[in-house]
């Protein structure tokens, strides 16, 4: 690559040996070219330089770490949320799975086997090949990162190559099995009001050599799961140990219109938010869910349905497109709607499940519904969060309940479903999860915690929004241009006075 000539006088280096120091302020300074003597520097060089640099004002500010949300809990578009990242150097996009039921990020590796090729979502999916990428090691055995994954249960070591490697079983019955690498995560990272893209880190994740049920299908395959679990593993946790991000994400996903959301690793602000404490010494985000209440009754389920004991409980989760009950609970709370609509409405029975044929707004006719929580936190949804529209019959909509019976005793997950049109916000330290309704195509408001200590917020906006993003873009780069050429033109206005 051809050099490219910048002005010496844009870039030099003010040292302060302490041998000339006196009375506690420098005698004298000595200035050191940055640039050689030629001028002359590749603008790859610069641009390291300059990420190193916002690399260290990014640790001593805080700042808030945006992931692009793409994809809608409508299980008859996409049935799920994903993100794109960029891993590997020379970097390479990822789109993977937003999770908080797991705690490991993987993506399918070049050495896969079984894995999908191509994606009913119209993405091009891609394979990590740790051969390809110059940043990346294999995590061995004896690394101490691999005993991360081991404490879970989900590592082991593979005698044959020395590889940490990982098995993972799903809910659904899918699986994965792979090995850990150590590689260069890409993000964007806000400070007050300014966008600093491209920021690094380095991050262990898992690199998937098998995988089975529903993660094979092509329908809608991406190329990996998004763990933000608790657990060390899990990506927010190593960039919280770098001190790159608090151990605090929200999310906002959007129900309507195309879906898509918001997804930080910070705090979203929001004054009518609620918080419940998380279950502690759960491996998920566990809840205590108290009660649920249909028209402000409280339904009559035994609380001891939503304890949580031995795997039972009421779990938060983003990888569950719907959501579920326990039959101590489904039963009642189904009955429980279908006599406050059944004036109005034709109940209905497809495929097992409870529907309604209706030929006005749903708004107009089903019941508000509670979801009582520790605390007193209430999460309350309206009828397009309990309910999925299936079908059409002879012109009037088929709406059918979209919370599903679950066979295990005991088990409440709350999926996109009852998720969607909500900010939430997991905090890690204060070990407690808050809610609050929210259109999320607006913008909201974002704390990080700085390492000194105060909270800088910074106003989110449409993170996802790539033309908003390419504005900022253009406004940094055209703003750096225009401030090289007056340096520019100063330089050589000076040079032109020399004899």
């Amino acid at each position: 690559m051809a050099a490219i000539r910048f002005p010496a006088a844009i870039l030099i280096c003010l040292l302060l040996p302490s041998a000339v120091l006196s009375y506690g302020f420098p005698a004298a300074l000595k200035l050191e070219r940055v640039i050689p003597a030629n001028h002359e520097m590749e603008l790859s060089q610069l641009k390291a330089r300059d990420r190193t640099r916002h690399g260290r004002l990014l640790q001593s500010l805080g700042g808030v770490i945006d992931f692009p949300v793409d994809g809608t809990f409508d299980p008859f578009v996409v049935g799920l949320y994903y993100t794109k990242l960029r891993l590997g150097s020379p970097p390479r996009d990822f789109y993977v799975q937003i999770d908080t039921g797991s705690d490991v990020l993987w993506v399918s590796c070049a050495s896969c086997n079984g894995c999908p090729q191509t994606s009913g979502l119209q993405i091009q999916l891609n394979f990590f090949d740790p051969g390809s990428s110059v940043t990346a090691t294999p995590v061995s055995c004896s690394d101490q990162r691999c005993s991360w994954g081991i404490q879970s249960s989900d590592s082991g070591c593979s005698v044959q190559n020395n590889l940490c490697a990982y098995t993972f079983q799903y809910g659904d019955g899918s699986g994965t099995s792979g090995f850990y690498v150590s590689d260069v995560l890409q993000f964007d990272m806000i400070v007050g009001s300014s966008l600093v893209p491209n920021s690094t880190a380095q991050v262990v994740f898992g690199c998937s050599t098998s995988q089975t049920g529903d993660l094979v299908k092509s329908d809608r395959a991406v190329d990996g799961i998004f763990g933000f679990g608790q657990q060390g593993m899990s990506v927010i946790s190593q960039l919280a140990s770098q001190g790159l991000a608090p151990r605090v994400f929200s999310h906002c996903l959007k129900g309507e219109n195309g879906g898509g959301g918001i997804l930080v690793l910070g705090e979203i602000v929001e004054p009518n938010m609620v918080f419940t404490p998380l279950v502690p010494s759960q491996p998920h985000y566990n809840v205590n869910l108290l009660s649920i209440s249909v028209n402000g009754q409280a339904l009559p389920i035994n609380p001891s349905v939503f304890s949580t004991s031995n795997g039972q409980g009421t779990i938060i989760d983003t990888g569950t497109t719907l959501a579920y009950l326990s039959e101590a609970a489904y039963v009642p709370f189904v009955e429980a709607i279908t006599n406050a609509v059944s004036q109005s409405v034709r109940p209905v029975v497809s495929k097992g499940n409870q529907c309604y044929i209706i030929a006005t707004s749903v708004a107009d006719i089903f019941p508000p519904v509670s979801l009582n929580f520790a605390g007193g936190a209430s999460m309350f949804l309206n009828p397009q969060d309990y309910l999925i529209q299936q079908n059409s019959v002879g012109g009037t909509a088929v709406w059918c309940i979209g919370f599903q019976k679950i066979q295990s005793q005991g088990i409440t997950i709350l999926g996109d479903l009852v998720l969607k049109d909500k900010i939430f916000v997991y905090d890690l330290v204060g070990q407690r999860i808050g809610w609050a309704n929210y259109d999320c195509s607006m913008s909201v408001n974002v704390s990080a915690t700085s390492s000194s200590g105060r909270s800088e917020y910074v106003n989110a906006g449409q993170f996802s929004d790539n033309a908003a993003q390419r504005k900022l873009s253009l406004d940094i780069v055209g703003n750096t241009l225009m401030m090289l050429l007056m340096v520019n033109t100063v330089w050589l206005r000076q040079s032109q006075r020399k004899p």
